[in-house]
């Protein structure tokens, strides 16, 4: 415990002064893991091949992963040094206080924090009564507190001590909290942060949120708010705040819709990287024993344990997470393979199906940005396909926008239907869904600037495209286009009812492509009054079922030259320029059906 000596005399400003010290280290660790990949690998795409291109490549993600751990090790130390200086301030200026108010009355402060005073007969020469901590302070009613003792100064002067302990005994209480975590952020010597070292800056992480909770808590970040919201919060730290709370609440803050891409990027890819060695470290965990004695005694004699049974569950489940994060690493190493930007990570949850929300480029500053939402089935255990067509968008689109900043985002922040029967044929997962997508779309244009500063299109595949219609049919979306590829309904009838411009609204539908005719047998379509023609022929009236794919519908119905329900990305098709055409604003160049 320390003395009330060296309460009095700690420099806060010392603690502080090296927390910022720290902070530059941890600043740094992060724009140097930026450069290594967005630069690096672009480097190694354009120089080496083969086998050389492999074994740069992991090493330059051992680089990353160095420079990942140094970003969050430093900046705990930043944050454990700010909240000790921080919270001992209270208790250091009760102390001072405490001595004021002892000097002011001739009082004696002890070395152990005892209290000699004056006795009332000779109040200018020191007496003999000393006040000790903890000692009752005589108090009688109509008189002021502390005095009601035959001798006033007693109950003064056991007021300061009592006054005086609560001071060092509170900074006791927070030395400790912050001593305990800062003797844990040590790492092993060496220049390889392994699996189990990122496991344990994880740990290190939450035992910094437990020492510094009083400092900067996780209730202050604003869960649940609009984005809007979540912006002016975040526009009202300083630097050296916003840093501490991305560093100790990365998955709260990598969360929040409205703040800067970038600041979400740098927070999700940190529990990304934590997630990911923690996953590799409990599949390298040995098995339980398989087989124990039948506790029944019956043949046969052995069976399969309960735990090896539950190891087994765990084996497969981890093993299906990795699997999402080995598709999300590989968008990351194909930063600068064929021109790629910079990959954003927006979102990341590995839990139950999983969530991600990756982008291609800056949304922030992009002249055109483009969301897509898939739809039934997806998971993250099989996600390649759903982050690969938004790199072919930008790609394709790049030739449509020359000299223009483009962003494509694969989002997926909501819960899929599991199955096409009975799932997909519910409207409820759209229901759920649709205020999530409304939030990001919202979050995108808060952090672009406003509605004008980018041209966005919404691109919703399959029951993805159902989301996009409730989203619309709820409210304003953010978004100037929305395409609907494959879709079995938009819960409309009129492509003039969603909520972007007239004319705006796009449709492909492959010539074998059953999921239209699907989505109507599950009525995720939408009923209006008119005629139905094919290829401008009547064939039904009265008040129908219609899908963007139907004449009826009114939307621009694209050329599609793929076949079936998943090839409407496949690179140089009709199918995909038309979309990127959209993405890129060039609608005269759209080849309509």
């Amino acid at each position: 415990m320390p003395t009330w000596q060296q309460l009095r005399d700690a420099k806060l400003s010392e603690y502080t002064d090296a927390a910022d010290g720290w902070g530059k280290v941890s600043s740094r660790a992060n724009a140097d893991k930026d450069r290594v990949d967005n630069g690096m690998f672009a480097k190694i795409h354009d120089t080496q091949k083969g086998e050389a291109a492999s074994k740069a490549g992991g090493d330059v993600q051992q680089l990353s992963r160095n420079y990942q751990y140094l970003h969050t090790e430093c900046g705990l130390i930043r944050t454990a040094l700010n909240g000790l200086a921080a919270e001992l301030a209270a208790p250091q200026k009760k102390l001072k206080q405490a001595l004021e108010d002892a000097e002011n009355l001739k009082f004696t402060v002890n070395a152990d924090g005892t209290v000699t005073y004056p006795t009332q007969s000779s109040v200018l020469a020191p007496g003999d009564n000393t006040a000790h901590d903890g000692a009752p302070i005589p108090y009688l009613p109509g008189k002021a507190e502390g005095i009601g003792s035959a001798d006033a100064n007693k109950g003064k002067a056991e007021d300061i001590a009592q006054r005086i302990g609560d001071a060092v005994r509170e900074a006791a209480e927070i030395d400790g909290r912050y001593a305990g975590v800062l003797r844990r952020l040590k790492a092993e010597p060496g220049l390889t942060v392994s699996d189990e070292t990122l496991t344990d800056a994880a740990g290190d992480t939450k035992a910094m949120q437990d020492a510094a909770g009083k400092y900067a808590d996780d209730d202050k970040i604003p869960h649940g708010k609009s984005p809007k919201e979540n912006a002016a919060w975040w526009n009202g730290l300083t630097q050296e705040q916003r840093d501490e709370y991305a560093t100790l609440y990365p998955a709260s803050v990598g969360a929040l819709d409205g703040l800067p891409s970038s600041v979400r990027d740098d927070a999700n890819r940190m529990v990304f990287a934590e997630t990911r060695a923690q996953i590799q470290t409990d599949l390298n965990k040995p098995a339980p024993n398989q087989y124990i004695p039948n506790p029944s005694g019956s043949y046969p004699a052995v069976v399969v344990s309960p735990e090896y049974r539950e190891w087994q569950k765990n084996q497969e489940t981890l093993k299906n997470q990795l699997k999402g994060i080995e598709s999300i690493q590989a968008r990351f190493d194909a930063t600068g393979k064929e021109g790629l930007p910079e990959a954003y990570l927006l979102g990341y949850d590995k839990n139950g199906i999983g969530r991600a929300i990756i982008a291609n480029g800056n949304p922030d500053t992009a002249d055109h940005t483009a969301v897509y939402v898939p739809g039934t089935t997806t998971n993250l255990n099989d996600f390649d396909d759903n982050i690969s067509r938004m790199t072919e968008t930008w790609l394709e689109t790049q030739k449509w926008a020359p000299g223009e900043k483009v962003s494509t985002i694969t989002w997926f922040g909501y819960e899929a239907p599991h199955s096409i029967a009975p799932d997909a044929m519910q409207k409820g997962w759209a229901h759920d869904g649709s205020p999530k997508l409304l939030q990001f779309m919202d979050g995108l244009e808060t952090v672009q600037g406003g509605a004008d500063k980018s041209h966005t299109t919404i691109i919703g595949h399959s029951y993805g495209s159902t989301v996009v219609g409730d989203a619309s049919n709820r409210g304003h979306l953010a978004a100037d286009d929305i395409v609907a590829v494959g879709s079995p309904g938009m819960l409309t009838g009129k492509a003039e009812n969603l909520d972007v411009d007239k004319g705006h609204v796009w449709s492909e539908a492959a010539w074998n492509d059953v999921v239209p005719a699907g989505g109507k047998v599950a009525g995720l379509g939408g009923y209006t009054w008119g005629v139905e023609t094919w290829n401008g022929i009547p064939f039904n009236a009265g008040y129908v079922q219609t899908v963007p794919s139907d004449e009826l519908f009114g939307a621009h119905r694209m050329d599609v030259d793929t076949s079936g329900h998943s090839d409407y990305w496949t690179r140089d098709s009709e199918s995909l320029k038309n979309q990127s055409k959209v993405v890129a604003g060039a609608y005269d160049k759209v080849n309509e059906d």
